[in-house]
This record gives C-alpha cells, structure tokens and sequence, in this order.
C-alpha cells in the first residue's frame, strides 16, 4: 500500500462537521484514513490515506463526499531520528 497526502481548502468548516464526517471516514471503503490535520481558521485541511493508489483515494473522498484540492504519494518519508541518521552518513563521506 501506497500512502498519500492530501490538501483540502474547506473554509468555515467546523469541528462538528469534521465529527459528522467520521463515521464514512472510519469505513475507509477504497481507501484507509490514517491521520488529519486541520487549521479551522485558514480553512486548510491536510489528510494521510494509505491506498492500492490516487485513484483508490480519490474514490475514498467521492465516497465520503469530501472535495479536494491536490493528493501526492510519499515518495519518502523520515523522522528526527532518521534526519540525524541522514546528518550523520552525509557527514561521513
């Protein structure tokens, strides 16, 4: 499985909306919810899908009936600890 981020511009949404949006989005039919984040104030949504593929998590969205503005894969992904590793081996050479 693939993971994807995506951006979604939504504003005014509230938190009750994004609560009476949870029950479609635990079903995670095509696509599974892994992760949200969200700035009410700027209106600036940005969730993490795992799926087979875009069109899996695109599929996930018109299902749950939430639009959105971009989806990337991961190509890579890191923490600290893997940042500092990255430091280190580029240190080294």
């Amino acid at each position: 499985m693939a993971t994807f981020i995506a951006v979604h511009r939504s504003p005014g949404m509230s938190t009750d909306e994004i609560a009476a949006n949870a029950p479609l989005v635990a079903e995670c039919e095509d696509a599974t919810f892994r992760h949200l984040y969200v700035n009410l104030l700027a209106g600036f949504i940005v969730t993490i899908y795992e799926g087979e593929d875009q069109a899996a998590v695109e599929s996930e969205f018109e299902r749950i009936g939430f639009p959105w503005d971009e989806i990337h894969e991961v190509q890579f992904e890191t923490d600290l600890d893997g940042v500092k590793r990255l430091q280190a081996q580029g240190s080294a050479g």
